[in-house]
């Protein structure tokens, strides 16, 4: 006998709970724990070219979506070739339950040279605070760089005045750059493809990041056609 429409409709309840729901998505694409976190936080690193730490930060589990884009200077309306006195920048909003700003810190002067000047103030390394907190953490996280290594740090630590979003080829371009895959999600996503939870580990597994387990882990449990998880696969 068949189920009841009551029955049906719990089992159908049931499972989509069990899927991804990733925030930019309506729709759930496969069978792992929920991805919203109840609230996020957002830090903003100037640290080069910004495709790599986009990628990077992508991959950390707790970061809840990234973004790239240009601040830190005075220029109107800054674009990739009308860039001004800006800089390239990543954007991270993180579930603070799960990480927090110090691990962030962490990855951000593990990952830049803080030592040299940038050839351009477009790479320049910067911490851009979004409060007070942000701006003390980070300002003590150089200091006590500074005195373990001896040397001192060209990196600067201000507050974040203005953000605005990069050219949309310029986001995720690491997965924008995967043949297949990377077509396939953005009609997946449309408009949601920049804020995407999935996309942003994806963009940063393509690149290198995220150990093998995680990164097995995300393509055994989404919900994607075989032709993106083989070539998803075969960066990896």
């Amino acid at each position: 006998m068949g189920q009841s429409n009551a029955e049906e409709s719990t089992g159908e309840r049931s499972g989509r709970d069990r899927a991804i729901r990733d925030p930019a998505l309506a729709e759930p694409i496969g069978e792992t724990p929920s991805l919203v976190p109840t609230a996020t936080a957002t830090a903003t690193f100037g640290m080069g070219c910004f495709w790599g730490p986009d990628a990077r930060f992508g991959a950390i589990e707790g970061v809840v979506r990234t973004r790239v884009g240009y601040a830190g200077g005075t220029t109107p309306d800054p674009a990739y070739y009308s860039l001004g006195d800006h800089t390239e920048v990543v954007q991270v909003e993180y579930d603070p339950d799960v990480l927090s700003y110090q691990n962030l810190l962490d990855v951000f002067w593990a990952n830049h040279d803080w030592r040299s000047t940038a050839p351009k103030r477009q790479y320049r390394g910067v911490v851009l605070a979004h409060d007070d907190d942000q701006r003390e953490a980070a300002t003590r996280h150089r200091a006590a760089l500074e005195e373990r290594t001896g040397q001192s740090a060209t990196t600067a630590v201000e507050t974040l005045d203005e953000f605005t979003r990069a050219e949309d080829y310029h986001q995720k371009y690491e997965l924008r750059s995967t043949p297949i895959a990377g077509d396939e999600l953005a009609d997946l996503y449309g408009d949601a493809f920049v804020d995407s939870t999935v996309v942003a580990r994806l963009n940063g597994f393509v690149a290198g990041h995220g150990d093998p387990d995680q990164r097995r882990g995300w393509l055994s449990r989404l919900d994607l056609s075989p032709a993106v998880v083989s070539e998803l696969r075969r960066r990896l």
